[in-house]
């Protein structure tokens, strides 16, 4: 059970401060005027749609960082819908971190450490043939 917690903590951390916090971080430049404040100085992404459409993106990481939290939250406490949910959060995160990058990387360490602790926890010693 120890893995499951470790995992929905960096699961937690990668929800909150990565991409909610992120988002909220952002509000104050959309609302100033991201003309007086050129954003795409400051975050860049490997996709040139992704940097056009820097709102779009807002309300996707805010998305993402909910469902996150939620998984997070579920794994904390040892429901089944929380494991599933978590780990769909970092297969999908494993899948898309090559196209957000600079900022892929970090969500790769997170989603990647935290499905990895999941799978050792969930399948444990369990040989493939017995």
């Amino acid at each position: 059970m120890k893995k499951y917690k470790i995992a929905s903590i960096l699961m937690f951390i990668h929800g909150a401060f990565m991409e909610v916090g992120g988002c909220l971080c952002l509000i104050p430049i959309f609302i100033i005027g991201s003309d007086k404040f050129d954003i795409n100085r400051y975050i860049s992404f490997i996709v040139p749609y992704f940097k056009n459409n820097m709102k779009l993106m807002l309300v996707m990481g805010a998305i993402y960082g909910v469902v996150r939290i939620i998984g997070a939250v579920g794994l904390w406490k040892n429901r089944m819908w929380g494991l599933v949910l978590s780990v769909i959060n970092c297969v999908i995160t494993m899948a898309l971190m090559m196209f957000m990058l600079p900022a892929g990387i970090m969500d790769g360490i997170f989603a990647t450490t935290a499905l990895i602790l999941i799978l050792i926890q969930y399948f444990g010693n369990k040989k493939i043939i017995e």
